[in-house]
């Protein structure tokens, strides 16, 4: 049972332009050594992500697929925690270099504040 509340569904996901531009012009910003997340409130049930990572900031797609895929399970384990609020995370540019234990700690330590706010 834990399973299916902790998955990963399209539903929790931003798709289209106009859910990421809202975010963009209302969110609020946490800026860590290796991702900004900017987050704003939404009107449905559960928080959703969108993944901005710029191949300007990291160059080699198999970094970015492996940023992706911290920052998605990573999402998965704490969403049911966050309230109602769709978060995008964009990269930095030392974002590629940094090891997954350092991503995922800063991503812990932003899903907490975020948890405060």
């Amino acid at each position: 049972m834990m399973y299916r509340q902790a998955s990963f569904k399209p539903e929790a996901r931003l798709h289209a332009p106009p859910e990421f531009r809202r975010v963009f012009a209302q969110g609020n910003k946490h800026v860590s050594d290796g991702l900004v997340v900017i987050f704003a409130v939404n009107d449905r049930p559960q928080a959703r992500l969108g993944l901005a990572l710029a191949k300007r900031r990291i160059r080699r797609a198999v970094d970015r697929n492996r940023v992706k895929r911290l920052v998605r399970e990573s999402f998965r384990k704490a969403r049911i925690h966050l309230p109602a609020i769709d978060v995008v995370v964009l990269a930095r540019s030392q974002t590629s270099t940094m090891s997954n234990a350092a991503l995922a700690a800063q991503l812990a330590m932003i899903w907490q504040r975020i948890e405060r706010s």
